[in-house]
């Protein structure tokens, strides 16, 4: 036990941290060699972000445990629409562009749907899961035309060469990839011990876990007042979780999921058409609002015990 729960906690120590290292070191990067702001934001911060999700899932998928996979994915979209977008409403107010929501929330849409009837017969295989990836393709192309045309104009940071910044990023992956191995390793050796299933420690506990950096993004992004910014990195996480992570994980390692997970992906949309809803009617969402989604987020994971069949 004490071994797990060593593994489990230093994955989520490391994963976060190393993510958002490897994101601002990226970041710098791109800007100081002259990529679009607009695509900066859109996608790399997505991508970044979904690093904790994308590593723990695959490789979970790949020793043989697709449930560890989905759960996290599910987990993590519906944490990220909840629980992220709530925290940050609650800081302020967060107010946003219509043509954000009507144009890249609507993809986030699709993306989650997709993904949601993939699944609809219970199991993934390689094919499905090519059809995700090709998805994943055609939405960074959709992404990167409507970043504009808008390049250069922004500096790097003065205070570091470009090769630091390379080596910077190199090792926050490493780091990430660290951490998502530990933390892995740590919750289905606690699934074990625990007599929990490994399809509710991976939609819980590891989802949560691997939210934290979009969560400490939107942070940090309200304290600016940016809640563009707090709306792009949700919509570009869940996209790049239900496209690319799922795509990987499936074509990583094929199977049958737990039978529990129809329900709760049904939950996943239509707790992504309600925050579209919230967002579309007043181009904000309010600190009443924002208590909505915390408490959809408290239900959802409360759920999650029953459908999942908890106890092994």
């Amino acid at each position: 036990m004490l071994i797990a729960l060593t593994l489990t906690f230093a994955g989520l120590g490391v994963l976060p941290t190393a993510a958002d290292r490897f994101v601002g070191s990226a970041g710098s990067l791109s800007r100081r060699l002259g990529v679009s702001p607009v695509l900066v934001g859109a996608l790399l911060v997505g991508l970044g972000t979904s690093l904790p999700e994308a590593l723990a899932s695959g490789i979970a998928a790949w020793r043989g445990n697709p449930d560890f996979a989905v759960g996290n994915v599910v987990g993590s979209n519906v944490a990220n629409l909840t629980l992220v977008l709530g925290v940050a409403a609650l800081i302020a107010p967060v107010y946003l562009t219509r043509a954000l929501i009507r144009r890249e929330g609507i993809l986030m849409l699709g993306a989650t749907v997709l993904m949601s009837m993939v699944y609809l017969d219970g199991q993934i295989g390689v094919p499905e899961a090519s059809v995700l990836l090709i998805g994943m393709v055609i939405a960074i192309y959709l992404l990167t035309r409507w970043s504009g045309d808008e390049t250069n104009g922004l500096d790097g940071d003065d205070d570091a060469s470009t090769a630091r910044l390379a080596a910077m990023a190199l090792v926050g992956m490493a780091a990430t990839v660290l951490g998502a191995y530990l933390l892995v390793e740590g919750a289905e050796r606690l699934a074990v011990e625990l007599e929990i299933t490994s399809a509710f420690v991976a939609t819980t506990i590891v989802a949560l876990g691997t939210s934290l950096p979009e969560l400490a993004t939107s942070v940090a992004a309200m304290r600016r007042r940016q809640g563009d910014l707090v709306l792009g990195n949700v919509i570009g996480s869940n996209l790049f979780n239900s496209l690319a992570v799922v795509g990987l994980a499936g074509v990583l390692g094929p199977g049958i999921v737990n039978d529990g997970f129809l329900p709760l992906m049904i939950a996943m949309v239509a707790t992504t058409v309600a925050a579209g809803v919230l967002t579309e009617t007043r181009n904000q969402i309010s600190r009443f609002e924002a208590t909505l989604l915390l408490s959809v987020f408290v239900v959802f994971f409360a759920a999650a015990a029953p459908l999942l069949g908890a106890r092994t």
